[in-house]
């Protein structure tokens, strides 16, 4: 089976790879990558990390297949349209990815693609404190903030 996960991956943490470890549980992971610009889109901030070095990363992630970078300027279900090209069976979220399973499923009808399943990895891995990009960046505001001090 294709698996297929999508996301920004700007600091990579324990999250991440637990995510790519179960999604390759359910078969080959292949991975999109979001463009800086569509992180800016949407997150209203541009990525730390270059989405070259990002894409680069990933892929060298064992449980990561191959990996590419997304599509720019893919509004609404747009973004399906080149997902669709590496022939998924499921596509798995994260469990904080923003996009809803719903909203995927209504995509995938209006591409006649609504045989791929759409999954969601329901449980944050928490083992660690800093589980997210954003408690890292977080992190190092603080310590920033306390090393100039």
């Amino acid at each position: 089976m294709r698996i297929l996960v999508t996301g920004c991956f700007d600091i990579i943490h324990p999250g991440h790879i637990h995510l790519l470890k179960e999604a390759a549980k359910l078969g080959e992971v292949f991975v999109i990558v979001a463009r800086d610009s569509t992180i800016k889109r949407y997150k209203k901030e541009k990525p730390i990390i270059p989405e070259q070095q990002r894409l680069e990363v990933i892929k060298s992630i064992k449980y990561v297949s191959d990996a590419v970078l997304g599509t720019e300027g893919n509004g609404d279900h747009g973004y399906l349209q080149f997902a669709l090209t590496l022939k998924p069976d499921i596509i798995f979220l994260g469990p904080n990815q923003r996009t809803s399973v719903n909203y995927l499923k209504e995509g995938l009808k209006e591409y006649h693609s609504d045989h791929i399943q759409v999954r969601r990895l329901e449980k944050i891995y928490d083992k660690f404190e800093l589980n997210s990009s954003t408690a890292i960046k977080e992190k190092i505001k603080i310590y920033s903030k306390n090393k100039k001090t």
